[in-house]
């Protein structure tokens, strides 16, 4: 199932954001809170991460660009284990 991600609410009164860095491309596979993007305010410069994983099927931003709270940064095929990692070993342990 493709989801998008928004860029999330960065404090009080931080509406928008410029895009120092995107950190990934389409076709990328990202887990569970990778950093997604570098972002500058005129508070600070952060790493947003997202808060599922999958591969990325569309990032659309780019470096350099103005956006606002809740514009879409990219959209993920979430894995049918949601993003998480199979355990490397399943047999009880003795």
């Amino acid at each position: 199932m493709s989801k998008d991600f928004t860029l999330p609410e960065l404090g009080e009164n931080v509406n928008s954001a410029t895009i120092s860095k995107v950190l990934v491309s389409k076709g990328d596979t990202i887990a569970e809170n990778d950093g997604v993007l570098e972002i500058e305010t005129d508070k600070a410069v952060v790493e947003i991460p997202c808060p599922f994983g999958g591969k990325v099927t569309a990032v659309k931003v780019k470096d350099g660009q103005s956006i606002n709270v809740g514009d879409t940064v990219l959209s993920v095929e979430e894995s049918a284990s949601g993003g998480d990692a199979a355990p490397a070993d399943d047999k009880p342990k003795e």
